[in-house]
Order: structure tokens, then C-alpha cells, then sequence
């Protein structure tokens, strides 16, 4: 048994609080692997788990926490050794299963990865679940058919973690980029990651009541979902895709079959958590070595355990712009 420290979320009457805490491995579910977390990351699944989002987290109390970065201190398995660098997204690490807010998890070995050689734990966790969607999704654009010659293509919600990393990527792979955003005093971050166009959230927005809209995108990864998503599907070129992995607009939009018989084009849905192990592992490799990104620090805030619950106050408020790093020491 070791003590460690946590953030432990708790409901206290109709309030959620969270709070740094002394807890025991003891306390930890049944598992495989044992692992010292050195980092984690904030993404938005993870405020709504601090925040006693229900659909997320069932019972409280809970360490929230959807990645994780790490030594394996203890295993059943032979796959994996004590001392091994692993790496631990999604599945339901932070959500019903103590995350990696936490110094330690325990944990399926079905969950875990050992680190790819070219990336290190801290570069892995400043990409973190987000930058393995961001790469999913530029993936699947890709087995669509998208390359640099289909034109412009637009990333929605782009100063977000996913956003951020997206912008970087598709650069990084040779594509004009157009970020949309709500934030325009973030414009000149955009264009540092390489975003050639910015595009405020409101041109986007206009619309809705449209069956079509003009042609302008040879592709898109939407991060904000709602009816800005399908104003996206509505405004692709002849063929086109838009790859769709997130919500904070909505889960709901106006549609019709319009564009997909008229234009041929596609929406694609983009999940990151209970994707098979294989796939993820061969993403992290590429994100490691041919998409490997040299700007990450350019992306991040570094916090604390103890300065996480500021930043997760952020994040709900739409405030946080690129990824926080959480540093557990």
C-alpha cells in the first residue's frame, strides 16, 4: 500500500467540490497494472466529471482524469514490466474507473500502451486525448480521400485542445488551414500554430435555415458539433468530408439530405475511447514519428494539482485556450 495525492470531487449537498486529498492504492479498483502517474491533461469530459456532470461520472466520490502518462509500478501481466513508460486513454479511466488526476491508477492492461519511443511521457500528455482525436480524425479524412489538393480546410472550435492540435497537424501535413473561432483576440495564436484563415464562429453560424450553402471547404474537423456542424456539411465542396468528434455547441442540428445527394459529401464520426487498442496504439506511433509536432509546448499551460480546479473553472466558462498539462510530480 502507498499513499498518494488526488483530486478527489465530492457532492456536498447540491454542490460539487473538489479538493487535493491523501489517498491509499489500497482504495483503487482491481486491475492489471499499477501505475505511477507523472502526467495527465485537461480535456472538456474531464470538467464535466469535476463539475458532477452524471452522464459522465455515476458515483461520487471520484478522481476524474481521462489520461494518463506514467511507470508501471506494479503488474499481473507480461506484457508489461515494473519500470515500463505506458501511456492510458479513455475506455473508462476518469470517468467511472479513479483517473489520472490521481498519482496513481490501476487499470485493465486491455487499457494500456507502452510509450512510443519517439515521443516522451510529457510530450504524449501535452497531446493527450486530444491530440490523439485530432489525429483520428484527420486520419479518417484522409482514408476519405482528402489531400492537400481538395483546397481549404476548416477546423472548427479551433483554439480548443482538439482545435489546437488539429491546426497544427493538418499544417504539419501540408494543408491550408482555416480556424474558426469565437475568441478573435486569439487570432495571432491560430496563425502561429499555421492557420492561414481565420473565420469568426458567427460567419458559421448563419444559415441554419438553408438547405445549402456555398461551396468553400475541401474538408473539416469539427470540434463543436450543433448546427454550426451541419452549416459545415452544407458549405464542403463536391465530395468532401467533415470529421465530427465533439458536442459544446450541441448534440442537436437542423439537417436534411440535400448536400449529400446533390454534393456527394460525407459526415464522419470520430470516437477515441473505446477504439480498439491496436488503433490507438498505431496512431500514438504516428503521432511519434511522421506527424510527430515540434511547437507542443506552444499549445500548453503547465498546472499543479492543486491549481487544476482553476483551470477546469475555465474550461466550462469557454475560457481556455490550447491544452493544460497537469505536472503530478
Amino acid at each position: 500500500m502507498s499513499q498518494f495525492k488526488a483530486l478527489l470531487v465530492s457532492a456536498e449537498g447540491e454542490a460539487f467540490v473538489s479538493r487535493v486529498v491523501e489517498r491509499d492504492t489500497a482504495e483503487l479498483p482491481a486491475g492489471d497494472v499499477l501505475i505511477r502517474v507523472q502526467y495527465s491533461s485537461l480535456n472538456y469530459k474531464d470538467a464535466l466529471s469535476a463539475s458532477g456532470n452524471r452522464g459522465v461520472t455515476r458515483n461520487y466520490p471520484h478522481t476524474p482524469g481521462i489520461d494518463a502518462a506514467g511507470v508501471v509500478a506494479e503488474s499481473a501481466v507480461g506484457e508489461f514490466a515494473v519500470g515500463d513508460e505506458v501511456i492510458v486513454t479513455g475506455y473508462d479511466l476518469g470517468m467511472n474507473t479513479s483517473g489520472g488526476y490521481g498519482q496513481y491508477i490501476r487499470v485493465p492492461a486491455s487499457w494500456v500502451i507502452k510509450r512510443p519511443a519517439g515521443l516522451s511521457l510529457r510530450e504524449s500528455m501535452l497531446l493527450g486525448t486530444a491530440g490523439l482525436t485530432a489525429a483520428l480524425c484527420i486520419d479518417k479524412l484522409e482514408q476519405a480521400g482528402l489531400t492537400p489538393a481538395a483546397g481549404q480546410v476548416l477546423v472548427t472550435g479551433a483554439t480548443g485542445g482538439v482545435g489546437s492540435i488539429a491546426v497544427a497537424l493538418l499544417t504539419r501535413l501540408g494543408y491550408s488551414v482555416a480556424a474558426s473561432t469565437g475568441k478573435a483576440e486569439q487570432g495571432e495564436f491560430l496563425r502561429q500554430l499555421g492557420a492561414q484563415q481565420i473565420v469568426p464562429r458567427s460567419d458559421l453560424q448563419d444559415g441554419a435555415d438553408k438547405a445549402m450553402l456555398k461551396e468553400r471547404w475541401g474538408g473539416a474537423v469539427d470540434t463543436v458539433g450543433g448546427d454550426i456542424l451541419f452549416n459545415v456539411v452544407k458549405s464542403l465542396r463536391y465530395g468532401a468530408s467533415v470529421a465530427c468528434c465533439g458536442l459544446t455547441a450541441g448534440i442537436g442540428f437542423k439537417a436534411s439530405v440535400m448536400p449529400f445527394i446533390l454534393r456527394g459529401v460525407n459526415l464522419l464520426g470520430v470516437d477515441s475511447v473505446e477504439l480498439p487498442l491496436v488503433v490507438k496504439a498505431s496512431m500514438w506511433d504516428k503521432l511519434s514519428v511522421q506527424w510527430k509536432l515540434g511547437n507542443l509546448d506552444s499549445l500548453a499551460e503547465e498546472v499543479t494539482l492543486e491549481q487544476l480546479p482553476k483551470a477546469i473553472e475555465q474550461i466550462l466558462a469557454g475560457k481556455l485556450v490550447g491544452r493544460v498539462l497537469v505536472n503530478l510530480g
